[in-house]
């Protein structure tokens, strides 16, 4: 049986965060038009696939900074989860084990490799 973690209340915290906030940019990207700045419509039909984009009106300014708080909070977050004290316990193969448990430490159910 795979061994469990008891990890630190912060870490499961900022993990977390970072997963719903990856979430939301995910989201919000999905809405956004294709470009960021206007452009005209396109369709390339001389590759090895066609590929079509409509004409895009571009992102407004608040468009923009939000995506640009989400992807700067976002970077702070997978700093602070890879750069968190809990991880200088674990050596090699561990830290990889250990980490992919954190990922999925908000999921109900067993861990990965659990069985």
């Amino acid at each position: 049986m795979a061994e469990t973690y008891e990890f630190p209340d912060d870490l499961l915290a900022g993990q977390e965060e970072l997963h719903q906030v990856r979430a939301e940019l995910l989201a919000l990207l999905k809405r956004l038009p294709w470009s960021v700045a206007p452009l005209d419509g396109f369709s390339d039909t001389g590759g090895w696939r066609k590929v079509e984009r409509p004409a895009s009106p571009g992102w407004s300014p608040d468009e923009q900074a939000e995506v640009e708080k989400l992807r700067q909070r976002e970077r702070e977050l997978a700093v602070f989860v890879t750069c968190h004290r809990f991880w200088r316990e674990f050596t090699g193969p561990d830290v990889v084990d250990t980490r992919m448990r954190l990922k999925h430490a908000h999921e109900p159910g067993p861990a990965p490799g659990d069985g």
